[in-house]
Parts: C-alpha cells; structure tokens; sequence
C-alpha cells in the first residue's frame, strides 16, 4: 500500500470516527439521539460490516447469521450471571463461541455454493431457533428468555452484589446504561470497521474479490478456494457474535427470537440498501432501516393530526389517513418503496448516489470557477 492510499484511510477512520462519536449532536434534529436508538445504530452498523465481509466480498449469501448473532447474546447473559457484570468477558466469550459455531456450520454449508449455500446456512438457523425453544431450554430458559436472577452465583462480583438487587452491567465500575452504554458500543463499532477496511484492502481481502468474481477460474488455475471462503465466513460469524453480546450489554436478556430468519434477512436488507460490497454503505443501510423503524413507526394518528393541524378539518383528515399508510404501522411499506427506488435506480445502493451526487459537483465545481475568473 502506498503512501497516498494510507494517508486516505488515515483521513477515512478519522471522518468515521468523528461521525460516530459525535452522533447524538448531529441526530439530534431527526429525533434519533436518544441512547437506545443510537446504541441500535452502532450495534446493526457491526453486524452489517461483519455480514459484508461474507456476501460483499464472496458473494455468498448467507440467510443464517441470526444464529451467530443470539449465541452471542445467550453467551453474555451466561458469562454476566456465573462470572461478573463487567462487559469484557462477555463480549469476549460471545464473539468466540460464535466464531466456533460458524466453523461447524461454514465446513458443512460451503460444500455448497449459490442458492444452495443459501438454503443450507438458512436451515441451520432454523434449527438452531427451534433448539433455543425446545431442547436447549435449560440453557437458553426457552419462551421466556434469559435473564438476570438474583441468585446468579456472578463468582467475582459475589461479595460487592450480595446484598444489592439486580445489578446493571458495567466496565470497570462505569454503567454501561445510557450514553456510556452508546460510546462503549461505537468504540467498538469503530475498531471493527477498522478491521473491516484492513480485510478490504489485504492480499486476503483481494482473494475473496477475486472468487466473487470467478471461482471457476481460479479452481482452474489449482488455487483452493475452500480456506478462504471459510475464513471469511468464521470471521463474519465472530463479527455477528460481537454485535449479539452488544445487545446483552446493553439490554442483558437474551431469547430465541434474535435467531429468526427475519433477523437475518434484514441484515441482507442492510447491506444491499447502503451499498454491497462497500465499507461504509452496510453501516449506512443498518442506520436507515432503524431509523425507520424506531421513528417512523412512533408517528400514530396523533401525532400527525398535530402535524397537520394547520390544514382544514376535511383536508387534515384525509392528508392524515394517507400519510398514516406510511408511518406508524406502515412504516415497512415506505421502507420496502426505499428499498424498490435504491435497487432499481441505484444498483449499488445509497452510496451509490452519494457517489454521483459527489461526481455532479466535482463536473460542476470547475465550470463555475472559471466563469468566476472570466
């Protein structure tokens, strides 16, 4: 790599990382800096980066990642009640033991390629959530999810919890509820888009474009495929796991429904929406789609008649009824209309326009300056 292209990675993590960082000020006029929500930002933004390592780079599409995504969050809850509130063991444990998983299930399902490697990864998702609800009920406690108790033996934090309630999770003494909870999790998102941009650009992550390209070939040529393949799927599974154990820290409960085909076709939703194959647009994709799914979702029949109170009483009401078919409820029919624009009119997703929105001004900027000098 030469100098110029580190220097604009430098410049790259630096925008990325001031973006994240400051994000409850600048989304503050959209109504979406409240911790919650932001927390939801940073950890779909890791799932979605760790899910584009897979299917952005190889092409296979994987509609099983869920299942890394709830071992992740069943491994935290374990790791906070038989060891210690403190996070890292936690996120630790919950990004390994999915890492684990994805090696059984990659081994198997990538004997397979195309829709059949599809299939294979969504039908051990499926199994895996009916195990979570039915055999491994001791372990994952089934219906009702798995949750804090107070007579959790938490072996390190025995003696300073004995004769409090329910404690909270924290780092090192520091709650890891509300705006703390936020930085830990961008610190975090931060590192592993870090991560991400170093596979993009490593021999290994030019490998893994080169078989989304033409594995045929290079099976032609003797070079194995398999190694890779599995790699990239490993590591998109530990990517999962973080983002599982995030969702322990921030919220520690974890149940059966965070392994849900659904779970893993939004992650799908994410990064074809924000732009496959492309560092930031996964990240773009997962804010998208929680933002309409917390905000747009909160805007009931109330609050757009105060919306439109302006209007006549005739006109308000009928401006209400259509809009109410895409918020509240609706909001998934205005998501799935975003989602038919991007992908007919921009293949490549929202970065995709903000490509050509930059490459309009740059075709524009020089005209305008020698009109000036004229």
């Amino acid at each position: 790599m030469n100098s110029q292209s580190k220097n604009k990675d430098i410049r790259l993590m630096a925008i990325f990382s001031v973006i994240v960082l400051t994000a409850p000020i600048w989304l503050e006029p959209l109504g979406a800096s409240y911790p919650a929500l932001l927390q939801k930002f940073a950890i779909f933004g890791i799932f979605a980066i760790g899910f584009n390592i897979l299917f952005g780079l190889t092409g296979y599409l994987s509609f099983g990642h869920a299942t890394f995504l709830g071992v992740g969050s069943y491994t935290a809850v374990w790791s906070f009640k038989l060891l210690s509130m403190n996070v890292i063991p936690g996120v630790i444990f919950g990004t390994i033991l999915a890492g684990m998983l994805a090696v059984l299930i990659g081994y198997v399902s990538l004997r397979r390629s195309g829709i059949y490697f599809s299939i294979l990864t969504l039908a051990f998702a499926q199994m895996s959530y009916n195990l979570a609800y039915s055999v491994l009920t001791p372990i994952t406690n089934g219906e009702t999810s798995l949750q804090l108790a107070l007579d959790d033996p938490r072996i390190f934090d025995a003696a300073r919890t004995a004769s409090q309630g329910l404690p909270s999770t924290e780092l090192f003494g520091l709650k890891m509820s509300g705006y703390p909870g936020f930085y830990f999790c961008a610190v975090v998102l931060i590192i592993a888009f870090y991560i991400s941009m170093r596979i993009f650009r490593s021999p290994f992550g030019l490998k893994l474009r080169a078989i989304k390209s033409n594995q045929t070939r290079m099976k032609y040529i003797g070079f194995n495929t398999r190694p890779y393949l599995l790699w990239a799927f490993v590591i998109s599974g530990m990517y999962a796991g973080l983002a599982g154990s995030l969702m322990a820290v921030t919220d520690p409960l974890a149940g059966a429904e965070r392994m849900q085909w659904t779970a893993s076709g939004e992650v799908v939703l994410m990064t074809i929406l924000g732009g496959l194959g492309t560092l930031i647009g996964p990240i773009i994709g997962a804010g998208v789609i929680k933002y309409f799914e917390n905000i747009f979702s909160a805007f009931n029949e109330n609050v757009l008649h105060n919306i439109f109170s302006f209007l006549p009483d005739g006109l308000e009401n009928v401006v209400v009824q259509v809009a109410g078919l895409f918020v509240g409820s609706g909001w998934h029919l205005t998501l799935g209309l975003l989602f038919m624009i991007v992908v007919i009119f921009l293949p490549g997703g929202i970065v995709e326009g903000i490509e050509k929105i930059r490459a309009r001004f740059r075709r524009t900027s020089p005209a305008s300056s020698s009109e000036k000098s004229e």
